[in-house]
């Protein structure tokens, strides 16, 4: 009888136990997120496409990205630890810098430059095209970034006819974004991410662009697409580590000879 009483006991405590425990959201908004301006189907559908694309614990293990925006820029990014490396394709241009801190350096016209005021110019706009060229490869998983607001716009099909829902991301002061406005097609079957709208401000009724997201490919565990229609991103590559010397010599080196993920 005591034996009985002890297992129900045990039991009990588990299940207390479990209950206690706080529920594990699967995809967490950034701090900063703003979720008082967004409403709830909003939201289940940027989860839904976090699910898509692989799942948010996938998106987290993912560390090092490539890729070639539009062939103007190469970049490589350590999501960790925040180093970035970009390549000017159309000249000898080459900026390192971490995007935590904006420290970083610069090779342009055939040296590197030593000059205060010429650096901090040129890390500057590094970072500014690393965010510009990582918003168009990787929005789908910064639905849920700090400062952007989400709102569910209703039932629109894409420019080739297929059935979507329509978001609409805007973005509160201090953000990068701050002032314009995003207008995504969320695919209704697979839930990914088929096209998208960009406005300069949020008042314009015309879009600047619409462009599609297509031909997704998986990369590891995620899913990542490049075709952006007439602005294609290529050499899309992602990799588990890279020698150091990728964030520190200037020297270009040929990527694709690196154990990827596919």
């Amino acid at each position: 009888m005591k034996a009985i009483v002890l297992f129900f006991l045990l039991l009990w405590l588990s299940a207390l136990s479990a209950y206690a425990q706080p529920r594990k959201i699967p995809n967490p908004a950034i701090p900063g997120f703003d979720i008082a301006g967004s409403d709830v189907r909003a939201v289940q559908i940027a989860d839904a496409v976090m699910a898509a694309m692989g799942g948010r614990a996938a998106w987290d293990e993912t560390k090092l990205i490539a890729w070639n925006f539009d062939g103007i820029r190469k970049l490589v990014w350590d999501r960790w630890s925040g180093d970035v490396r970009i390549d000017n394709l159309h000249d000898d241009q080459t900026v390192l810098l971490n995007t935590t801190n904006d420290m970083g350096r610069v090779f342009r016209n055939g040296e590197e430059l030593t000059n205060p005021d010429s650096v901090a110019k040129y890390v500057k706009q590094g970072k500014r095209e690393w965010i510009n060229d990582a918003y168009w490869l990787l929005m789908p998983f910064k639905l849920k970034d700090a400062g952007v607001a989400l709102k569910y716009l209703g039932d629109e099909p894409t420019q080739t006819g297929k059935p979507a829902n329509t978001l609409q991301m805007t973005f509160k002061s201090g953000n990068i974004h701050a002032g314009s406005k995003y207008k995504v097609w969320v695919d209704k079957k697979t839930h990914l991410i088929t096209q998208w709208a960009y406005y300069a401000k949020q008042s314009d009724k015309e879009p600047v662009f619409t462009l599609p997201w297509d031909n997704y490919q998986p990369y590891g565990n995620i899913l990542l697409s490049g075709d952006r229609g007439k602005h294609n991103l290529t050499d899309i590559m992602v990799f588990t580590g890279l020698p150091g010397e990728v964030f520190s010599d200037f020297t270009r080196t040929d990527l694709s000879r690196y154990q990827q993920l596919k």
